[in-house]
Order: C-alpha cells, then structure tokens, then sequence
C-alpha cells in the first residue's frame, strides 16, 4: 500500500511528460508536413544551402518521430482507459457503458479538429477502434495479450501476402485514399472557407480513416491501445527496481532487433519492388520497426525519467501532455490558418526547415497558453469540457 501511494504521483507525472513529447511530435511532423497539405516552394528559388538544410530536416524529423508521437499517444489512450476502468470498478460500477458514451464525444472533437485538418483525424479513428477497449475490458490478461500480438502482426497484410503466394492471379485492393487526397487539396488550394470545411470533415475523414484500413494502422492501433491496457494493468510505469529492470531489457531487445527489420523495411520498400511486395510484407515491416524505435523512445524515456535533474528540464513536458486534447485540436486550427489558402497562405515560402521552426513556435505559443491557464484551472479547456460531458447525469 504504502509503495501505491508513493508511486501514484511519479506514474502520473511519468505519463503527463510522454503524452506531451508524443503531441510534441505529432505537431513537428504536422507542420513540416504542411498539415497534410504538399505545397512548398520550387527548390531553385532558394539558396542551395537551404535546399540541403532542408533534406537534412525531412530525414532526421520523419526517421526520428513519424509514427512514433502517435503510438505512443495511441498507448497511452490505452492505459487512461485502464485507469478509469480501474477507478469505476472500485466503485461497484462498470465503466464500458460511459466509455462508449465517451468514444461518441471523442467522435465530436475528432469532427471538429478535421474541419481544419485536411488529412482526416486520428481521433475519428480512436473513437471506432477504442470499441475494442470496451469489449476486452473485463478479459484476463493473457487474453488480451494474444489478442493484441495478432493485430500487431498485421493479419490483414498477411492475408493478402499468402493469398498471393497460393493464387498468382490474386489482385490487392484498389487503394481508395489517394483520390480522395488528391480532391481535398485541390478543394484546399481553392482558399474557399466553407467548402474547406465541408470537404475536410467529409472527405477529409473518410480519406483518413480508408488509408488506416488499407495501409495496416486500423488493426494497429487496436493493438496499441491492448498494449496501454495490460501496461496500466501491470503497472509498468512504476518507479520500481523491477520495473527498471523491465524498461532497460525492453530497451536493448528493441534497439538490437530495430537495426535489421529496418533495413529489411528498405528494402522491401524500394519502388523497384512490386505494388504487391511494398503494399503487403513492405507495410508489415514499416509498421515493425516504428514500433520498435517507438519501445526505444519510451525505455529510454522511462529509464532516464528516473534522474530529478531531466525531471526538472522536462517539466514542462508534463504542463504540455496534461493538455493535450486541446493542444491536438488548437495546433490544426493555427496550422490552417498559417499554411492554408484560408490563412496566411505560407505554405509556398516555407521549406522543411522553415516549416519545422514555425512548429517550434506554435509549441512555444500553446506551453504558454497551458501554463497561464493550469494557474486557476485542473484541466484543460477541452479536457473540462470532455470530463463535464462524460458523467452528464450522473450524479
């Protein structure tokens, strides 16, 4: 009892601090990539200098954290559910009934951060898939366990691997995501408020949620939020001796292991491959080794996590991550409006690195919107909002 309560406020802070760094990504690969809207300036307009510059930037940013913020804030979407499950349960009551209730308010948000969101919006996702949540909740953990390793094997993408093997003649799917990319910013270059806004939470979200189905994350993400579950369950995020010994094993079996599913990624992925090679065990392997460097971020975030002194460096990791519903829809709305023809229309004048300094600034805009507002309040603008309509009724 007494290592519970010791250890309750390090496991919260613990979690604050890496839903921050995973939204912190997040919002750097959203502004280097434009917020999912291609438009950047012809490279013989710029200084050569810059033009290297901004290679480099690409490839240290989309090798460093793309896909990574998202798995983690996807695990962690997991492990808040365990909490709360946790939380109910002590109380006599069964959480899975407000959770799905939750999941509809989470639909809201998601639709109104894709009305500036040209790519759809991951919440939309998390919202049909944390169905899945629901279901296992009251599964023992070895259920769960073997759930959660067969859709992180990427079954689908199997299937279409094996059906191919056994059938020659066998054809994928038709990718359906990519026209409807393509309309959506033909609508965005337009610069048409209203019809921006429509085509984004339409199309937009329909386009997002195909290309989760079709490129592996749909299953994916199911998979990570089991994972955040049994982690919560576990308590992995203890500060205990075992815990430590857990993280730093976790550390080195995926750091070892990352180097040659990667280079099998790239090669796999090389355009020189077949449609049929890239789309099936090309995909199983990009995902693979996303997950693993993912492990590695969060070992070594855990493990270092455990020194007073990056405590202190990071706090404001943590005054970030306890926002970080309004910070994901916020960093959409002022993206739009500096990118987007609707706004500011910088997208043209800003490279990669120029683009990644601009995500610098709208981290350093919301940290210190979250550190004047958490002076009088508990949470969040949203996060009030979601918690007030969560337990609507309840008295």
């Amino acid at each position: 009892m007494q290592q519970e309560i010791l250890g309750k406020t390090p496991r919260i802070e613990l979690v604050d601090a890496l839903r921050g760094f995973a939204v912190i990504a997040i919002v750097l690969i959203h502004s280097v990539e434009h917020f999912i809207y291609p438009v950047y300036p012809d490279p013989s307009t710029q200084p050569e200098w810059l033009n290297i510059l901004d290679k480099g930037v690409y490839s240290v940013v989309f090798s460093l954290i793309a896909g990574k913020g998202y798995a983690i804030f996807s695990i962690l979407f997991g492990f808040t559910f365990a909490i709360q499950f946790k939380n109910q349960q002590s109380k006599g009551n069964d959480f899975g009934i407000r959770f799905l209730w939750r999941l509809l308010l989470l639909a809201g948000f998601a639709t109104l951060n894709a009305m500036f969101f040209p790519g759809g919006d991951v919440l939309l996702l998390y919202a049909i898939v944390g169905v899945i949540l629901f279901i296992v909740r009251k599964w023992n953990d070895k259920a769960i366990f073997i759930f959660m390793i067969i859709l992180l094997l990427q079954p689908m993408q199997w299937f279409y691997y094996i059906s191919g093997l056994v059938n020659p003649a066998f054809v994928l799917p038709e990718q359906m995501n990519s026209d409807l990319y393509s309309q959506i910013i033909e609508i965005n270059k337009s610069g048409e408020f209203l019809p921006f806004i429509w085509a984004n939470i339409t199309t937009g979200q329909l386009a997002s949620f195909l290309w989760a189905v079709e490129g592996g994350r749909f299953l994916q993400t199911g998979g990570l939020f089991l994972l955040g579950l049994l982690i919560s369950r576990r308590q992995l995020f203890l500060s205990t001796p075992d815990n430590i010994k857990f993280w730093t094993k976790t550390l080195i079996v995926c750091a070892v292991l990352f180097a040659p599913v990667y280079q099998l990624k790239v090669e796999l992925s090389d355009p020189a491959n077949t449609p049929f090679i890239i789309n099936t065990i090309g995909v199983m392997f990009d995902m693979w080794q996303k997950l693993l460097f993912t492990f590695v971020l969060i070992s070594s975030f855990v493990i270092v996590y455990q020194k007073e002194a990056f405590q202190r460096k990071i706090s404001w990791f943590r005054v970030y991550g306890k926002m970080s519903l309004t910070n994901y829809i916020s960093q959409s709305l002022i993206g739009a409006f500096i990118f987007f023809p609707i706004g500011l229309n910088l997208s043209p004048y800003c490279g990669y690195t120029n683009s990644l300094i601009v995500g610098c600034i709208i981290i350093a805009l919301q940290l210190q919107f979250c550190k004047w507002w958490q002076k009088s309040h508990k949470q969040g603008p949203l996060e009030g909002l979601w918690h007030k309509l969560t337990w609507l009724g309840q008295k």
